[in-house]
């Protein structure tokens, strides 16, 4: 009984130390994706002459616009 208890308890238990790899993905993703957007952004703002600051006044406007 006490072997059958202590494989159920291993078996319940080892998702649960993996936790801290699953978690160093998850900011690894996050990291990637926050680069990529940036890079779209620097890419979009690249050609604009009035800078970042017309380009923010744009989106703003446009989700003024469409929440109403």
């Amino acid at each position: 009984m006490k072997k059958m208890m202590m494989k159920v308890w291993t078996k319940m238990m080892y998702p649960v130390k993996n936790e801290k790899g699953a978690q160093s993905l998850e900011w690894l993703g996050l990291a990637a994706l926050l680069i990529l957007v940036l890079g779209i952004i620097s890419q979009a703002v690249d050609g604009q002459k009035d800078g970042i600051g017309k380009v923010i006044e744009n989106i703003l406007n446009k989700i003024n616009q469409m929440v109403g």
